[in-house]
């Protein structure tokens, strides 16, 4: 048979730990805010100011082609 990654004992602790935290499954690790939160903030903040931006462009007549 062969051998696990970690001990049981570790991953009993990692369960209990995850389970003992009262918020979403998908903020419960230290790094998860990151990932979940931060990156599609920047992305949706990046994409309003780009659209933003060709708003003001098209209204003024900014960047045409001749």
């Amino acid at each position: 048979m062969e051998t696990p990654f970690r001990p049981r004992e570790k991953l009993f602790e990692k369960q209990k730990m995850f389970q003992s935290v009262n918020k979403f499954v998908y903020l419960k690790a230290p790094g998860d805010k990151i990932t979940s939160v931060a990156i599609p903030g920047f992305l949706a903040a990046s994409c309003l100011i780009m659209i933003g931006r060709g708003i003001y462009n098209m209204s003024h007549g900014i960047g045409k082609k001749e």
